[in-house]
């Protein structure tokens, strides 16, 4: 029952403090540590000791797995580089880099301790880097580099770890260093590979969604015990396997499986990550009761915790500098390298492989608290100053507007793919379903280009749309759980027409969301790809005061307005009831049109279906 009680509570507070995160917006991790580090001190709160098993064993595998179905394959090869790097490279710089100041500080303490406690600082933390990232708006660039980064970081450190451990226990050759890399780097994929393959493998022969969804449970914490059992590494298997398993998602699952396994996983992720730093707040009154034992003055106790803090933060900051000064090709710009290494947070994994380290080594209560120390320092140092320094240094965050224009152009194109499909298709239409399809088809493209407007007080079509289907939803909701109270049909029966009018009703709200944030971001130009047309035809000065002639001559009333960029038309957007922009591209054959609103400047190739 306490231990109900205990996990209730904590839930409870977990909940709570994400929920006052939001108003104060303030990062839930950075205010649940401190409240962790507050209820640690209340009389009734039972000692929690964060075992390095339960954390590397039990938490690990499925927020790695959890992130890495989550991360763009294209996007994590695109900075593979910079990525493994930093994963790499930067660990090994900080491992010794500690261990020197640690050793330096801490009077006979060894370079295998010292080189230990390297190990487990040198780290940042995917959950609590991306967390921070993705709540202020970081571009996108920057939050994969560090996801990419924090999920094969850790295999590094704990490679390192253990063979500074083991070189506690009676030396180790530096052969057996380079040894153990080779294993734990290709053991790891190989084992994350053969995952992968197995669980596509099954995923092609089950179509139930729960089954799906279970077989996504287990597989993080089997790829982990695989790989450590050959002596490899659980974290680069559970991340290979994680993210090849979600780049051949689309291929090798239902639609129905993708997103009950998306929902769960998120569900999953969000109380593991926000549990995660409650934990780690609730340690600091047992590891400071510990320290009060130690032989070292509290000064040098207190030395050697801030000596380290900075160590991390500044040789993170200068290897981002000298890695900028000597970047030739694909340059991160300078604002963003900034921000990369302010970014190095550590958290739950630093604190957990802390208690790997022997319980005979020297000064151990005070690597602990060097351990603590160093994840609660970054996480509010650098977590609560990381978005005023992103406002400081003009970091523009990702623009709804651009997405939104991305999102409508690859919708175009998808539905010109299912269109061209439709034509090569045989059948016998006798009831019209062809033009539904068309019409389904057109709702959606259309829904998706009119969230580009930036028309304030107007209500386009879809969102009138939205508005009263949302109303008849509601009707339709009220009828079905009257007849529920009657008890005359199945139960089955109503939770399934409940579901499918739930789903319906999500959908409407997505639309209606996405519209809100391209109204706040006014979209003044895209980045998309180009073609020859839309390089011969750049964007021009809209004319003041536009309109569709021929919806004046019609009585009719346009959505949008589109301008030819190589006469000048002015035509209404094919949402309107005229479609008089397209009807004009088919009569003159003018390749690239350009929106008349008020600060927009995209334009739309009719010929290769891109923006620019």
């Amino acid at each position: 029952m306490e231990l109900a009680l205990l996990l209730v509570s904590m839930a409870a507070v977990v909940l709570g403090a994400t929920a006052v995160s939001e108003r104060l917006r303030v990062p839930a991790p950075l205010l649940l540590i401190v409240v962790g580090a507050i209820a640690s001190y209340v009389p009734g709160v039972p000692v929690i000791h964060l075992e390095s098993e339960v954390v590397l064993l039990g938490l690990l595998p499925p927020l790695l797995y959890a992130a890495a179905i989550q991360t763009s394959l294209v996007d994590f090869n695109a900075n593979r580089g910079t990525i493994l790097r930093l994963s790499i490279l930067l660990v090994v710089v900080s491992t010794f880099a500690v261990a020197a100041v640690v050793e330096w500080l801490v009077p006979g303490i060894g370079w295998a301790a010292a080189i230990a406690i390297g190990a487990v600082v040198a780290p940042p933390d995917a959950v609590a880097a991306t967390a921070v990232a993705r709540r202020i708006g970081l571009p996108r660039r920057v939050v994969t580099i560090l996801e990419g980064e924090s999920l094969l970081n850790d295999a590094t450190a704990l490679v390192t770890l253990r063979t500074a451990i083991a070189a506690l226990s009676g030396g180790v050759a530096i052969a057996d260093v380079a040894l153990d890399f080779v294993v734990a780097a290709g053991g790891g994929v190989l084992i994350g590979v053969v995952f992968f393959l197995l669980v596509a493998r099954l995923r092609k022969r089950v179509t139930d969604p729960l089954m799906d969804t279970a077989i996504s449970f287990l597989t993080p914490f089997a790829a982990f015990v695989a790989a450590e059992e050959i002596h490899a590494s659980g974290v680069i298997s559970v991340v290979v396997a994680g993210l090849l398993l979600g780049h051949k998602a689309p291929i090798i699952q239902t639609a129905q499986s993708r997103i009950t396994e998306r929902i769960t996983w998120r569900t999953v992720a969000f109380v593991l990550e926000n549990t995660v730093f409650l934990l780690i707040g609730l340690q600091l009154d047992w590891i400071l009761t510990d320290v009060h034992e130690s032989t070292l003055p509290n000064t040098r106790i207190a030395l050697v915790c801030l000596a380290t803090l900075a160590t991390v933060v500044v040789v993170r900051m200068v290897y981002m500098y000298v890695t900028w000064m000597l970047r030739r090709s694909n340059p991160i710009p300078p604002a963003w390298t900034f921000l990369i290494g302010w970014a190095g947070m550590r958290g739950v994994v630093t604190l957990a492989a802390a208690f790997v380290i022997p319980e005979d080594a020297p000064h151990r209560e005070v690597l602990l608290l060097v351990a603590f120390t160093v994840v609660a320092g970054t996480l509010l140092l650098q977590g609560l100053s990381l978005p005023l320094l992103t406002r400081l240094l003009k970091v523009p965050a990702p623009d709804p507007a651009e997405d939104a224009l991305s999102r409508a152009a690859l919708l175009q194109q998808a539905a010109d793919a299912g269109l061209a499909k439709l034509e090569e298709l045989q059948y016998d239409d006798h009831h019209g379903v062809v033009d539904q399809i068309q019409a389904r088809i057109d709702q959606r493209t259309f829904a998706a280009w009119e969230q580009l407007s930036t028309a304030v007080g107007e209500e386009t079509p879809s969102e009138l749309y939205a508005r009263i289907r949302g109303e008849m939803i509601e009707a339709e909701r009220a009828k079905v759980l009257l007849v529920r109270s009657k008890g005359k049909v199945p139960s089955e029966v109503v939770t399934q027409v409940l579901g499918m009018l739930d789903i319906e009703e999500s959908m409407l709200d997505a639309g209606v969301a996405a519209r809100s944030g391209v109204r706040n971001s006014p979209l003044a130009f895209t980045a998309g790809r180009t073609c020859d047309d839309l390089e011969t035809h750049p964007a021009v000065e809209t004319a003041p005061d536009p309109a569709c002639a021929t919806c004046l001559a019609d009585g009719t009333r346009w959505v949008s307005l589109r301008q030819c960029l190589a006469c000048g038309h002015v035509g209404c957007c094919d949402s309107s009831v005229g479609k008089h922009a397209t009807a004009h591209f088919h009569d003159t054959l003018h390749p690239v049109m350009q929106s008349a609103e008020p600060d927009e400047s995209w334009r739309w190739c009719y010929v290769h279906n891109l923006t620019g």
